[in-house]
């Protein structure tokens, strides 16, 4: 799961602020610790959700522009 948070992150524009740059790349390892006790049925949503949306992004991405 944090690894496909990782990848989404990884394909979205970068932001501005460096300290946010930071925040958003610690974000994949606290949500992997934080979902460790969650049921298996959230964390199976997490995933097919990160997953989708990754292949949205990069559907969007490879499109021309408008």
């Amino acid at each position: 799961m944090g690894a496909t948070m990782l990848i989404q992150q990884k394909m979205t524009p970068p932001m501005g602020d460096p300290m946010q740059q930071k925040m958003m790349l610690l974000m994949p390892v606290v949500f992997t610790f934080l979902f460790l006790n969650f049921p298996s049925g959230l964390v199976i949503y997490w995933l097919v959700n990160n997953v989708l949306s990754i292949g949205q992004q990069y559907y969007i991405n490879k499109s021309p522009a408008a």
